[in-house]
């Protein structure tokens, strides 16, 4: 069906659709956070072309809501090593926070992407892509290796703890569609119970 002022909400979710949150949600976890000096935050924000109380998204120019990762802190299934610190942190907007994902940052600025700069027409792009690549040589980023880090069995011990509960998710999609399946035919038959005696009376209004 197609009817123009029907939109309800989506099909019901995947469970399973949720195994790229909880991969990052793994790794992301591990992620360390290095609280900056205000100092460190201004000189942040010189780099990029800003000052204290001017703080734009770093992006595209438009208002701050958030810090984004500047180095991905976790990228295809893998945590990179980058953390939580002002050297891996600059000023975003939510549109663009949420558009680049885990993007390279330039590919992305100028990309076609839904809600990337370059799609929105932001006209001074290349000067704020000279901001970032100054910022991205301003100082040497923290990079971890959590597997060289840990002991081998400690490693072993958090990803086979991810196999485990994607694994479960799946079990628990697998019984989720069978609960729904008969509940389907259970909401087809309240439904056809409810509108039997409505049918039948304009049956009889057209009869009489």
């Amino acid at each position: 069906m197609r009817h123009p002022d029907f939109n309800p909400p989506g099909k019901a979710p995947k469970l399973t659709s949720r195994r790229s949150t909880l991969t990052g949600l793994f790794f992301t976890t591990l992620t360390p956070y290095l609280e900056p000096t205000e100092e460190e935050v201004d000189e942040a924000l010189a780099v990029l072309g800003m000052k204290r109380g001017s703080c734009v998204c770093a992006y595209c120019g438009d208002k701050k809501s958030e810090w984004d990762h500047f180095r991905a802190v976790v990228r295809e299934r893998k945590p990179t090593g980058y953390i939580t610190e002002i050297a891996n942190l600059v000023p975003a907007c939510g549109k663009c926070n949420q558009s680049r994902g885990n993007r390279d940052w330039e590919t992305w600025m100028r990309s076609s992407a839904s809600k990337s700069p370059a799609n929105r027409g932001v006209v001074d792009i290349e000067q704020r892509i000279s901001c970032l690549k100054a910022f991205e040589s301003w100082r040497t980023p923290v990079c971890i290796d959590y597997a060289k880090l840990t002991t081998v069995d400690h490693w072993d011990f958090h990803t086979k703890n991810l196999e485990r509960v994607l694994s479960l998710l799946e079990e628990a999609e697998r019984h989720a569609l069978d609960i729904r399946s008969i509940a389907a035919i259970e909401a087809r038959k309240q439904r056809d119970q409810a509108t039997q005696p409505e049918i039948q009376e304009v049956l009889n209004d057209r009869i009489n």
